[in-house]
């Protein structure tokens, strides 16, 4: 099955990449390696902002997480030319949570992109991964993710 079949039967359209907010590029390819800059946790009503262990919770970041997942498969697709059906499998997720000194549960909460990759993606989705802590991100959203994919 396509990459762009399951992500319809997952409710799924992925939005135009995200233009970065600074002196950056979105993304590099360097042989068959596409390194995506961190996507921070957005989605169609705007920014998703918030603090684990303060304000948010464990479930609402994880959705934040999922959201930065849709932006790295955006980004991914403008990578390959418009064609996500190059992906080969996603290599590794850097995620950043937003928390409180005292929060400890980044893995649950960078899950959401997690999970959400395997999901869409099968065993390309399966993947190496950091999750860790923030005193804050940009912004104030919740959550960041940096990824990097192997593509043909």
């Amino acid at each position: 099955m396509s990459i762009e079949t399951r992500l319809a039967e997952l409710g799924v359209t992925l939005p135009d990449a995200p233009a970065p907010a600074a002196n950056y590029v979105p993304w590099v390819r360097t042989g068959n390696q596409l390194f995506v800059s961190g996507q921070i946790s957005a989605n169609a009503d705007g920014m998703i902002k918030g603090k684990l262990g303060d304000d948010m919770s464990v479930e609402d970041g994880a959705a934040a997480a999922k959201a930065c997942a849709i932006s790295l498969l955006a980004q991914l697709k403008a990578g390959c030319g418009g064609d996500i059906e190059k992906l080969v499998r996603v290599v590794k997720l850097v995620g950043f949570v937003n928390s409180t000194p005292d929060f400890g549960e980044q893995p649950a909460v960078i899950n959401g992109c997690s999970d959400f990759m395997v999901e869409a993606l099968g065993d390309k989705g399966r993947h190496a991964r950091s999750a860790v802590s923030a005193a804050s991100l940009p912004f104030g959203v919740a959550v960041e993710i940096e990824a990097i994919f192997e593509i043909a």
